[in-house]
Order: C-alpha cells, then sequence, then structure tokens
C-alpha cells in the first residue's frame, strides 16, 4: 500500500532531515489545551477511560487462556479492574512467527514504512486517552503523560522509523552487473536484494514510561519486517493494551494481519517475560527497565538481537556558575520532577568542600547545600504544584527503598528527608518529595548505583578535580544516561568533556534554561551511548535500526 507512503512523504522527509540537522521540531502537538485540538476531544477520552475501570479491556487477539490484571492506580490505591487477555505463550510466538513470514515476504519496505507512518497518526489521535492511562498506572502528572507518553513518545517512534527508511532506502531493490573475466566475453548478471526481517521481536515495556521506550521499538522492527510481541509491566499493561488495540485495528481495516503486533500481559505473581525471553523464535528483544534484569538479559540471550536502556548513577558536578540561583532551580527541579522516576534524572551532586566561585562572590559548601534543600522545599511547598512537578510514586517498592536509605543515612548525614504531599485531586496518591542524602565522596559503595525515585547523593568532594574522576568513573563502571556539570572555566569544561568521552557518557554543561535539564529531544539528542553499563542502544541512532533485517541476494545469469 505505497499510497500510504505518498500520503505521509512529507513527514518521513522532514523526520529525516530534522534527524540529520540535529534541530528541533515536532509534528505533534504537546499542549492539552483545547484550543489545539479537536472539540470535546479530552471529555471524549476521559469518558472512555472511565469506562474501561472495572471492565474487560475491548482486545481481541489469538492464542488465550483466560484473562490477567491486577493494575493498581498510584493516584487512588485503588485497582483499575481491567483485565486482558492470558496468552498461551507457545502458540502465541507461533502466531507471531507466521505473521511475520507473511509481513515480511509479502510486503515492500515502502509498504511498511507508510502503514507505519499511518499507525503513528492513529495512535496520535489517542494523546489524552493514553494520559489518563499514564497517569493510573505509571503515576505521570497530567501534563507530564500528555508530553511524555503522547507527543514527545511519538516523536521517538517517528524518529526509529526515519532510521528504518533511511538504512532499507539505502540497498536497492535490482542491479545489473556485467564485466568480463580474464579474455571471455562479456557477462551479465541480474541481481536482486531481499530486505528480510530477523523473526520476532519481544519488547520489554517499562513501567514508568511505557510508550515512550515502546514506540520506537515497535516501528524500528515493523517497518524492518519483524512482528512484535509487547510486554508491558503488570502495572503499566494499560497504555501497552491501548497501542496495541489501536494497530491491531487499523491493520486489519487497511488490510493487514493484524498478528504481526500482539499483547503478552501477565501478572506479578505469574511473570512470563523470561518464557518469551528464551523462546526459540524470539529473534530481537528491546528492553527498558533495571540495570540488573539489562544485564542478565545482554548475559543470557545470546539467541537474539539485544538492544537495552538501563538506568545508571547520573551525576552532577558543581565547580562555578554565573547563575547561582538559575543552577539551584535546574537541579532541585530535576530531583522533583516524576519524582526522579525518569533514566535522566540527577542523582549524585559532587560539591567541592571548599565550596564555589558565582561571579565575584565565594559561596561556600554548607551554603550550597542549604540552598539546594530550600529550593527543593520551595519547589515542593504548594501541593498543587507539587503534584504537577512530582506526580505519584509507582511502586511501593520505591517507599521500602525510601525507608532503607533513610536507615542507611544514620551512618551519614540526612539533609533533607522524603515528604509526603496531599495531592489536590487525589487524597489517596502515592507521593513523596526528594531525600537527600549528604556523604563523602569515599562513601562510593552507597551511591555508585541507581536509586530509582526520590532519592539522590551530595558528595563532598577534596576539589573539583577529584569530582571530574568520581562521577566519570562511576559512570563507565556502573553506567550514566544523562549527567549534567555547572562550570564558567573553559579549562574545566574541557576536562570534565575529555573524562566523560571517555567513560562514554553524556553530559550537558550549564543547563539552566526554562527547559528542564533531563529532556531528551528526539531527532537531536542520542539518548544512551551503548558504551557504558545503563544500556547498549541509543536512541535513535542508524545501528538501532541497521541489523534488525539482513539481505538475501538472488542472482540470475543473462542468457
Amino acid at each position: 500500500m505505497s499510497t500510504l507512503f505518498e500520503k505521509h512523504h512529507h513527514r518521513i522527509t522532514q523526520a529525516l532531515r530534522y534527524c540529520e540537522e540535529r534541530t528541533y521540531w515536532s509534528p505533534f502537538q504537546e499542549s492539552p489545551s483545547a484550543k489545539h485540538h479537536p472539540s470535546g476531544a479530552h471529555e471524549q477520552a476521559k469518558k472512555i477511560f472511565k469506562e474501561l475501570l472495572g471492565n474487560p479491556f475491548p482486545l481481541k487477539q489469538p492464542n488465550t487462556i483466560g484473562t490477567v490484571g491486577k493494575e493498581i492506580s498510584p493516584y487512588t490505591q485503588q485497582p483499575l479492574g481491567i483485565s486482558y487477555p492470558k496468552p498461551d505463550i507457545e502458540p502465541l510466538m507461533d502466531t507471531a512467527k507466521n505473521s511475520q513470514k507473511e509481513w515480511t515476504y509479502r510486503t515492500e519496505p515502502k509498504e511498511r514504512v507508510g502503514v507505519c507512518l499511518e499507525l503513528i497518526e492513529q495512535l496520535s489521535q489517542n494523546n489524552f486517552l493514553n494520559t489518563y492511562a499514564s497517569m493510573h498506572t505509571a503515576g505521570m502528572s497530567f501534563m507530564m503523560g500528555f508530553a511524555g507518553s503522547g507527543a514527545n513518545a511519538l516523536d521517538r517512534g517517528l524518529e526509529a522509523l526515519a532510521h528504518a527508511h533511511k538504512a532499507m532506502s539505502n540497498i536497492p531493490s535490482h542491479a545489473k552487473f556485467t564485466r568480463s573475466f580474464a579474455r571471455g566475453p562479456e557477462t551479465t548478471i541480474d541481481k536482486s536484494y531481499h530486505l528480510v526481517g530477523r523473526g520476532v521481536a519481544v519488547v520489554v515495556c517499562c513501567g514508568t514510561f511505557p510508550t515512550w521506550n515502546a514506540y520506537p521499538a515497535i516501528f524500528a522492527n515493523l517497518a524492518t519486517g519483524n512482528s512484535v510481541v509487547l510486554k508491558p509491566h503488570p502495572n503499566g499493561i494499560l497504555p501497552v493494551a491501548i497501542v496495541v488495540q489501536t494497530c491491531r485495528r487499523l491493520l486489519e481495516e487497511l488490510g493487514y494481519n493484524p498478528d504481526i503486533i500482539l499483547l503478552a500481559a501477565d501478572e506479578p505473581e505469574d511473570r512470563i517475560t523470561i518464557p518469551l525471553l528464551e523462546h526459540k523464535y524470539t529473534a530481537i528483544i528491546d528492553f527498558t527497565g533495571s540495570p540488573t534484569f539489562g544485564s542478565w538479559i545482554e548475559n543470557n540471550c545470546n539467541h537474539a538481537l539485544v538492544y537495552t536502556e538501563t538506568a545508571g548513577c547520573n551525576s552532577v558536578i558543581i565547580e562555578s556558575t554565573n547563575n547561582y540561583d538559575g543552577m539551584l532551580h535546574a537541579i532541585a527541579h530535576s530531583l522533583c520532577l516524576f519524582s526522579s522516576q525518569m533514566c535522566t534524572s540527577a542523582q549524585n551532586i559532587f560539591i567541592p568542600q571548599n565550596g564555589i566561585q558565582c561571579n565575584d562572590e565565594h559561596i561556600s559548601y554548607d551554603k550550597i547545600v542549604d540552598d539546594l534543600v530550600a529550593k527543593i522545599d520551595k519547589l515542593t511547598a504548594d501541593p498543587k504544584i507539587a503534584a504537577a512537578l512530582c506526580g505519584c510514586v509507582m511502586s511501593p517498592v520505591t517507599f521500602t527503598q525510601l525507608d532503607t536509605l533513610r536507615e542507611e543515612a544514620k551512618k551519614y548525614n540526612l539533609v533533607r528527608d522524603a515528604h509526603c504531599f496531599a495531592h489536590p485531586q487525589f487524597p489517596n496518591a502515592s507521593t513523596a518529595t526528594p531525600m537527600l542524602v549528604e556523604v563523602g565522596i569515599a562513601d562510593s559503595s552507597l551511591y555508585q548505583k541507581e536509586h530509582f525515585g526520590p532519592m539522590a547523593f551530595i558528595i563532598r568532594c577534596p576539589d573539583a578535580d577529584s569530582a571530574i574522576l568520581q562521577a566519570s568513573q562511576d559512570a563507565k563502571n556502573h553506567g550514566s544516561i544523562a549527567s549534567y556539570a555547572y562550570s564558567v572555566h573553559e579549562q574545566y569544561q574541557d576536562k570534565i568533556a575529555e573524562a566523560f568521552i571517555d567513560a562514554g557518557a553524556s553530559i550537558g554543561f550549564n543547563l539552566i534554561a526554562h527547559l528542564p535539564i533531563n529532556f531528551s529531544a528526539a531527532y537531536s539528542d542520542f539518548h544512551v551511548t551503548g558504551l557504558n553499563p545503563a544500556g547498549n542502544a541509543c536512541l535513535t541512532d542508524i545501528a538501532f535500526v541497521a541489523s534488525r533485517f539482513r539481505i538475501v541476494q538472488i542472482k540470475r545469469e543473462r542468457i
């Protein structure tokens, strides 16, 4: 159906252009303001969401044996009461394998790209619905849900699709090869090149950003001729189920086998992730989640092509600044945003024990610590603002980890405890403001790992150079997706840049402007380097898509 490619040709061309230029662009609306959307769109989505609660999710797919579904809303602490098809893994994977063969052999690359563009367009109509789904599973605030599970996620999906189109377009479908050998006559060989998907791709979605990481994997796989089995987090099924439902419905309308995309949901007490990953038909694995499980997949799933995005210990190095208040606001905002449940959230804040310079003023270490605490207090003082900024804590496990760290902090210095705040709309919401623990640079066993949730460390350093060494080595050995540094001295910036390049970790300097420092922009930011333990893949470079298909060559000599 190449007409779909022609229909969306301008969009894919623009996406490719901005991937090359690395500047800002988005074809999707990031604001939920009514002036940007059809009349009643928000209200209709809210109505649909409420109708889903307490009912079987309307998804028809084969190979089911009963139902699953035990999602709890972080806002109400009540079960969503939605049941989903429970997959029978063996026949489900048979179905995925058979549909993949049909998809990869009976469609051309441009046709698949066109279908994917149409799917993305249709998914963009679900943004309000997916916002409520993300709120009541992941714990996002309304604004975070609309952007993070909507426009920003779609941008990442389109970005991956653009790279897939580029990779496949580099290979012609036919060629004529003519040459003579020795003194013989010229020989002409007609060659055809067939791009073949590897097989079934299992996409393991994370709980806190279910679509932001899923969309790139979905469209990188579908475009390159693979079928997709989506395995959502047990408390994050609904956003993924909406995606699968939308895609299957549209594929069927377009005359394609909808079984190229399937849902494989489970419950906490009966996980199916490992059986899916280890299945003989699993050719590709896309995983977003914990470093521990990500590392296990990388080391144990050698039968498949593995793409991981996990996490690490993201650092902030403070050496000097010419905007002290702006710097503190940027750091505090990062610590509060979505309760630090983002893989780009700041965690380890390195401050020289002798303080820093701000213009002509010397600012002591103690003042920096006190002022950062005060800035967090100010950002979270108004429950309405705190609710929009922090959202909810997704998992009860995070509160257990806060309790554990609070106990450990007795050996150090708990400079700010985590506090619940009263959500103005949801009195039972699971909320928490950031906990800050002060440690010495030698206490690395405590901070050399990801502490998922509103937990951060203020690390007293002998000097600014020791901060570079420690932070860069932590990134190299324990992983980092995004780190940050504040310095007005170019030589010091160069030192940091060299150390982090060597560590294979990205870093941003003097990020103070209105944009959240841990925002990762599609078409511009390369998210994850693949050079440190925080993941082996990158959203999105050509390597993220290029190995998902292989080339089968047919040669015929002209007689």
